[in-house]
C-alpha cells in the first residue's frame, strides 16, 4: 500500500484535492440551503438538545428581545436548585437572525409552581409587559402578567393569575396570551377549550390602557369564541393568536391544529378586534415537505412589525414529532391588504 501511495503523482494530488473539497463543500452548502432557513435557532440548556417554543419578539432600547418557552430540565442536567416545570427564556439579537439567550423568567408564585410558558410581550410606554400562562393545571391554567424596565428583570403582578374566562362555552382555561392596544383599551387574546377540553378556540378580554392590568381591570368581551376551528386543516384547534395593524386593519396570525398534527399558520382580519374574518381557506404558512426542518409543523406564530415598517413572522417547527423544536422567521410583504410571504 505504501509503495502504491508513493507512486502517485504528488502534483496530481495537489491539483485534485482542492477540486474535490470544493465539490464536497458545494454539495453540503446546497443541501443546507435547501433545508435550513437563515434563522434556525433553539436552546439546548434544558434537555441537552435543541428545544425552544412559542416565540414573541419586540424591539426595546435599541435591541431585539425574544421571549420563548423552555422545557423542564432533564434529570441528567438538572441541579438541586433547578426550577421545576416550564420556564420562559429571553434571547437578544441585533439582526433578528442570530440570537443569544441572556436571561430566564422562572416560576416564583404559587400559581406558577408547576411551570409557566407561552409568553406574549408588548412595549407599552417605556416598559415591557409580558403576559404568559401557568402550565400543568389542565382546565385551571390561566393568564399571568409581569412588567420590566429593562426587558430582562420582571416584577410579577401580585394578583396573578390576572385572567381566566367564564361562560358555558369554555372550560375556564386560558393559555397563549397576546395583547394589543386598540383605542383606549388593551385587548387580551387567549386560547381556551370547550367544556369537554377537546376543542381549542380564541377569546378576547379588555382592560383600560392606562390601568395596571391587574386582575380587577379585565373584562371579558365575548360570550362565545371569536375564532374557532372550521377548516379541515385546523382540525380541532385554533391557538396562539398574534396581532399587528396595517392600514387601519388588525391582522391575526394563528396556529391551526394541535402540535405536529401538523400545526400550520393561518390569518384573519378585523376592523374592531372583536369580529374576525379569515383571509383564506388555506394556511399562509404550511408545514414543510418530507425531509425539511419543519415537516412535523410550522406553528405558534409571533408577529413583529419593526420601526422601519417591515413585518416579520416568527414561528416554531420541527421534523421529529416534537423531540426537538426550533424557532425561525419569515419576512411578510403586504399586497392589496393581504400578507404575503417573501420568498
Amino acid at each position: 500500500m505504501l509503495r502504491m501511495m508513493n507512486d502517485v503523482d504528488e502534483d496530481m494530488i495537489l491539483r485534485i484535492t482542492p477540486l474535490l473539497c470544493g465539490l464536497l463543500w458545494g454539495a453540503y452548502s446546497l443541501n443546507a440551503a435547501d433545508t435550513l432557513p437563515p434563522m434556525h435557532w433553539a436552546d439546548e440548556s434544558r434537555i441537552g438538545k435543541p428545544f425552544a417554543k412559542d416565540p414573541s419578539v419586540i424591539r426595546f432600547q435599541d435591541r431585539y428581545l425574544m421571549y420563548f418557552s423552555l422545557p423542564p430540565f432533564s434529570a441528567s442536567l438538572a441541579k438541586p436548585d433547578s426550577p421545576k416545570g416550564w420556564s420562559i427564556g429571553i434571547a437578544e439579537s441585533t439582526d433578528l437572525i442570530h440570537w443569544r439567550k441572556t436571561a430566564e423568567i422562572l416560576p416564583e408564585q404559587e400559581c406558577e409552581k408547576k411551570g409557566l410558558c407561552a409568553p406574549g410581550a408588548r412595549v407599552i410606554g417605556n416598559q415591557v409587559h409580558i403576559f404568559y400562562q401557568t402550565y400543568g393545571n389542565g382546565a385551571k391554567d390561566a393568564i399571568c402578567h409581569a412588567v420590566s424596565a429593562d426587558g430582562k428583570r420582571f416584577v410579577k403582578d401580585a394578583s396573578n393569575p390576572v385572567f381566566r374566562p367564564e361562560g358555558d362555552w369554555t372550560s375556564g382555561r386560558a393559555i397563549d396570551a397576546e395583547v394589543y392596544p386598540v383605542k383606549d383599551r388593551l385587548l387580551l387574546y387567549f386560547a381556551t377549550r370547550d367544556p369537554k377540553m377537546k376543542v381549542q378556540m380564541i377569546g378576547v378580554a379588555g382592560a383600560p390602557l392606562d390601568s395596571d392590568f391587574s386582575r380587577k381591570t379585565w373584562k371579558q368581551l365575548c360570550d362565545a369564541p371569536i375564532l374557532k376551528p372550521e377548516l379541515s386543516w385546523e382540525q380541532e384547534c385554533i391557538e396562539a393568536p398574534t396581532l399587528c395593524e396595517r392600514d387601519g386593519k388588525l391582522y391575526m396570525f394563528y396556529a391551526g391544529a394541535y402540535n405536529n398534527k401538523p400545526q400550520q399558520i393561518g390569518v384573519a382580519e378585523s376592523r374592531d378586534g372583536l369580529t374576525w374574518q379569515r383571509l383564506s381557506e388555506q394556511p399562509l404558512v404550511p408545514n414543510g415537505s418530507a425531509g425539511s426542518w419543519n415537516f412535523s409543523e410550522s406553528g405558534h406564530p409571533g408577529v413583529f412589525a419593526d420601526k422601519d415598517g417591515q413585518t416579520y413572522l416568527f414561528y416554531q417547527g420541527n421534523s421529529d414529532q416534537g423531540k426537538t423544536w426550533f424557532l425561525s422567521v419569515l419576512k411578510i410583504d403586504w399586497r392589496e391588504g393581504r400578507p404575503v410571504i417573501v420568498k
